[in-house]
């Protein structure tokens, strides 16, 4: 690679995206700093299931607190905070999930994605993931301040806690699949194949549906570029209802993009944004997450990142 080209790599928003996500990642699971938990309450796909942990998502907070009767004020905080001042950005620049996904991206050769219709179809799953999320926990909350959670609580069994966080492929990647790995040892070395078996009927119940569903998601993000994040994430639903409102945005300039007519910014969008069908004065799309792929691709720098 020419001194010219290293210069204009290295001024890509991709690369540097490319550095906070990967910075971000070791500071969240921040053993190597030796830090306790930190008060930071993040809109991003994370885990509680570290001791490491410096940050939590604010989603699994939430859960958390309305388990136990208290308003989630700080994780509301957050999520109305980060989604009016920078909108859905940390999803495409701070999320570990996120940096996962573009991994898997990044690895794969060839590239799909669903139908156009079948497309805008599933971009409701996340809605319906997110009401769900927030209907059993806020039912919850309700029956234990009126003092009748208990049979409520017999009946979701895992779930009363966080009927998300307990399904979620970021717990079971970054928690329970470690923590699982680590133990390995003690349900093998030195045991029979008797004992062996009956360790692992020991297993509770519900990493294997955790399991099956992190490897379903890990063969579409393969298949898929950001799967996750544009059809399933409730903390992505979430903040797409806030962005709506938020200060930042993309400007397309006309001019230079009549010269183009290339649409290689909307072939290099990895949530399908329609960029040539919104305003050109500022757009901020609920499905953009401001990765900024498609200003790194477009050749005649029609589109700029603005705020407010």
């Amino acid at each position: 690679m020419k001194g010219g080209k290293i210069k204009e790599y290295l001024l890509k928003y991709g690369t540097a995206r490319r550095i906070i996500q990967l910075l971000s990642f070791v500071f969240f699971s921040a053993v190597v700093f030796n830090l306790g938990a930190l008060p930071l309450v993040l809109p991003v796909l994370w885990t509680w299931g570290l001791p490491q942990n410096t940050v939590g998502d604010a989603l699994s907070a939430m859960q958390f607190w309305f388990h136990e009767a208290v308003f989630p004020w700080l994780a509301l905080a957050s999520f109305l905070l980060v989604g009016v001042l920078i909108g859905k950005s940390m999803c495409g620049w701070v999320c570990p999930f996120g940096l996962l996904q573009d991994l898997v991206d990044f690895a794969k050769r060839r590239k799909r994605d669903f139908t156009l219709r079948t497309h805008d179809s599933m971009l409701y799953v996340k809605y319906v993931v997110l009401g769900l999320t927030l209907f059993i926990s806020g039912t919850f909350a309700t029956a234990k301040v009126m003092g009748f959670s208990k049979t409520y609580e017999n009946a979701l069994g895992v779930f009363a806690k966080a009927p998300f966080t307990a399904l979620s492929p970021s717990e079971t990647l970054f928690a329970s699949l470690p923590q699982m790995i680590a133990n390995l040892p003690a349900y093998v070395v030195g045991k029979s194949a008797q004992e062996v078996l009956a360790g692992i009927a020991g297993i509770p119940y519900i990493f294997w549906p955790q399991l099956a569903i992190l490897i379903g998601v890990l063969v579409l993000a393969a298949l898929v570029p950001r799967v996750w994040c544009k059809y399933f994430c409730p903390h992505g639903a979430f903040m797409a209802v806030l962005s709506r409102f938020s200060f930042i945005g993309l400007r397309r300039d006309p001019v230079k993009c009549a010269k183009g007519g290339c649409r290689l910014c909307v072939n290099a969008c990895p949530m399908r944004v329609p960029i040539l069908d919104l305003p050109w004065e500022k757009f901020s799309h609920p499905e953009c997450i401001y990765c900024m792929k498609c200003v790194d691709a477009c050749k005649d720098k029609a589109i700029r990142p603005t705020y407010p």
